[in-house]
Formats: C-alpha cells, sequence, structure tokens
C-alpha cells in the first residue's frame, strides 16, 4: 500500500507517521526550504510558528481534554513535545528547536515514509492534503478548482519575543495563574491604573502595517492582534490576557491592576513570549509601545510579531465526515487547511486522517470518533457548521453534545464531560483495533 502525505507541518506529520505504522509507504512531501513561507524560519518538519504552548494538560480544559483523547489514540507529536518539554504552569509548553528536532528525527528514521522536499503541483490520490493555513499559490489554486470554490482567508498575528537578560526582573515576579504548575512559570509585569491607562493610550495610537489586504480583515476570535483588542474598549485587555486575578504581587501583596504575562520558550529559560501580545504593528512601534511594560524599558527583541496570510477551506461544504474530499474521497484533508484552529487540534485531525487512510487502502470502512469526545466534536462541527459562514473553530467544551443531567457547578460539569469523553474514546479506540 501506497500514500502521499502533502505538507510537513503538525498535521502532516503525524499523519504520515500513523499511515507508516500501519503497513503503508508514505511519501512525504514537504515544500521547504526550496519554497519558503512568510512565517517559518527553518527546514525542519512540525516548525511552530505562533507560540511554543499546545495549552492546557488539564482534562477540566477543553485542550487538555483533546490531548489525553489523542495519547489514546498514540500521538507521536505529544510524546515529542513530552521530551521537549519546558515550564510553562498547567500548559504543554516547549522548547520550539528541540520540539521540531525530535519530530523531523522520528519521521525521517520511519522505514516506510521518504521525504520528498518539493512543491507539491495536484492533489494526491491516496492521499492526505496537510499543507496548513500558509499553503502555497500554486497549491492553493490547485485546491480551490478540486472543490469547487475559492479558499477562504484569513490573518494570523505572531507575539514578539524578548531576551530574558534584557529584562529588570526586580520589577517582575514569578508565578502561575493561581499556583498552577510548578506555580512560577510566568514572568509577571504589574501595571498599576495609570500605567495601564498610559499603555492603552499609546498601544491604540501607534502605528500599525497597513495595505489593500488589511482591509476589513475577518481575524479568528482567538488570536485577535492586541492592538484590536485594546481597540474595542480600554477594559477588554483587562479581562483578556492582562487580567490579573490569581497572580498576586508578591512585592505588594495585593493584585495589581493589570499584569503582562511572559511565558518561556526555550529550555534554557533565555526566550520569553508575551503572552496574548499578536500584533501587526511595526517593529518600531512594536519596541516603543512594548517598553512602557513595567521591567520591559530595555527589552530586547528576539523576534518582533508580525502578520501573515491564512487559509482554510469550507470543510462543511466540501468534506465528508472523515475528513475526505467527497467530489474525490481517496483523498483527506487535515489540519488548519480545514478549519479547525490550533496545535493540537491540528495534529488531531492528522491522526485521524492517517487512521482513516489505512483503513480505507486496506478496504475497512473509515470511522469518525463519536461527537462526545472532543475530536469527534470538531469534527461534527466541520461537518455541520453553516457553510454560509463558516469559520475556523478551537476545542470547546461548547461543541460537546449537552449531559442528561448536568452537576449543578461548572467544575464538575466539565469534569463529567471529560469522563464521559475519554469514556467514549476508549471505545472508538477498541473499536479501531478490531
Amino acid at each position: 500500500m501506497n500514500a502521499t502525505v502533502v505538507g510537513g507541518g503538525l498535521a502532516g506529520c503525524e499523519a504520515a507517521f500513523a499511515l507508516a505504522e500501519r503497513g503503508v509507504s508514505v511519501r512525504l512531501v514537504e515544500m521547504r526550504p526550496a519554497v519558503t513561507t512568510a512565517a517559518h524560519r527553518t527546514d525542519r518538519l512540525a516548525e511552530l510558528v505562533c507560540s511554543n504552548t499546545f495549552k492546557s494538560s488539564d482534562t477540566s480544559n477543553a485542550h487538555g481534554l483533546l490531548k489525553a483523547e489523542l495519547r489514546l489514540l498514540g500521538s507521536l507529536l505529544l510524546r515529542c513535545a513530552d521530551e521537549a518539554r519546558v515550564p510553562g504552569g498547567s500548559a504543554l509548553a516547549v522548547d520550539r528547536a528541540a520540539f521540531s528536532e525530535l519530530v523531523t528525527a522520528r519521521v525521517a528514521a520511519h522505514p516506510r515514509i521518504a521525504i520528498a522536499r518539493e512543491e507539491a503541483a495536484a492533489l494526491p490520490a491516496p492521499g492526505i492534503v496537510a499543507t496548513g493555513p500558509l499553503t502555497s499559490a500554486a497549491l492553493s489554486a490547485v485546491i480551490a478548482r478540486a472543490v469547487g470554490a475559492d479558499a477562504l482567508a484569513f490573518y494570523d498575528a505572531i507575539a514578539p519575543i524578548v531576551s530574558l537578560d534584557s529584562l529588570d526582573t526586580a520589577r517582575l515576579f514569578k508565578a502561575s495563574r493561581y499556583g498552577k504548575g510548578e506555580g512560577a512559570d510566568y514572568w509577571n509585569a504589574p501595571l498599576t491604573r495609570e500605567e495601564y491607562a498610559a499603555f492603552i493610550g499609546a498601544l491604540t495610537a501607534a502605528d500599525q502595517y497597513a495595505a489593500h489586504d488589511f482591509a476589513d480583515v475577518p481575524y479568528f476570535e482567538g488570536c485577535l492582534p492586541v492592538e484590536e483588542m485594546a481597540a474595542r474598549g480600554p477594559e477588554t485587555l483587562r479581562f483578556g490576557p492582562l487580567k490579573p486575578v490569581g497572580l498576586r504581587n508578591p512585592h505588594t501583596g495585593q493584585d495589581a491592576y493589570a499584569v503582562v504575562q511572559l511565558r518561556q520558550e526555550d529550555r534554557a529559560g533565555q526566550m520569553w513570549n508575551l503572552v496574548g501580545f499578536q500584533t501587526r504593528l511595526r517593529h518600531g512601534e512594536q519596541a516603543r509601545v512594548f517598553r512602557m511594560i513595567p521591567g520591559l524599558e530595555h527589552a530586547e527583541f528576539l523576534r518582533y510579531g508580525s502578520i501573515h496570510r491564512n487559509s482554510y477551506i469550507n470543510s462543511p461544504r466540501v468534506l465528508g465526515p472523515t475528513l475526505e474530499l467527497r467530489a474525490a474521497p481517496d483523498t483527506l484533508f487535515a489540519g488548519q487547511l480545514t478549519g479547525v484552529e490550533g496545535y493540537t487540534e491540528s495534529l488531531g485531525t492528522g491522526l485521524l486522517a492517517g487512521i482513516n487512510l489505512a483503513r480505507r487502502l486496506a478496504g475497512r470502512a473509515m470511522l469518525a470518533p463519536p461527537p462526545a469526545t472532543m475530536l469527534g466534536a470538531l469534527l461534527h462541527y466541520l461537518q455541520t457548521a453553516d457553510p454560509s459562514n463558516f469559520q475556523p473553530m478551537n476545542a470547546n467544551f461548547g461543541l460537546l453534545p449537552p449531559l442528561a443531567a448536568p452537576p449543578g457547578e461548572k467544575a464538575k460539569k466539565k469534569a463529567a464531560l471529560a469522563e464521559r469523553a475519554l469514556g467514549a474514546m476508549e471505545g472508538f479506540v477498541r473499536e479501531l483495533e478490531r
């Protein structure tokens, strides 16, 4: 059995490995370094470009629940993430370089995977398209013709990274919100009411990159630029990424008016990401405005925030219940190109696509997880969302069908949903093994 996977990102690597583990010889096509993108910096597989965190590992969180389900399905990339993990509270944060190096090594070493460094010019059949939101213009045109509709587009913003050595840590404090994780995994910059007001004023007045492509930008709500959030009202950031709750300042013994959190990017702890500070400000403006944050007055920016074009297809209109192209079911899609948003969601669809294409090649029916699972709920969304107003979606508890008799307390309700989901996924794994 032979198959082609196009795209060497999270979804593509997971799909290729799942196929190979099930006896399929895989040709994994990755266009980098021959063709580059606006966001990638290396030629390694599974390079992370937006954040170094796979979000929470707690099953009371939707992303944590999804990860627990994918571990039951045998995810390769989550095993690599565990090995490359850095402190991040309850989040599964990784050293970016170590993570991509691990994935590249594991995939390249598999005896049934051959990596081709070239740009794909056609849809694979049998195969999986997992080229992600930065699909090349040439392949985007091929996809658009195949699905019978233009690809939809939105913009995604990247947060800046600063050097620890350049921070005034005497003005910061180490803590995780409510003491989660190791209890002190983030550097926190507290702001007074006056400092916050000055920061918001400067942020909303700062100069942004502007071009005709940015007119009426349909941003994904889960990754809004920080200046876009600030423009929605002066308190928006204080109830978003700068919320002070659960972060008592040990210098004063009180909660600050607002708090900027910095998350560790690398194992050595030299690089720190400004949490929630995705931006399209000009680089000079980023330096000027973000250095108004207490403790960041002399911050060295190792990477400035940026913005790039992302694409996704209208999945409810063109894909079947197991991510197959309705017009050509030997071709499956996976990853953010399908309209799931997030690292874990992407690799999860890749893993499932790989499992199902292997089943199809073996003459077996392709299967979707039950909607009571988080992965199944995401697929259900891709299948049933309104095609006329389709938007990307993260994993969230709102996707799951309601409990017959939900507990009154929110935490207990989430625990019950998670317990039901994991039980359903265990049943799905048993079904796959029959």
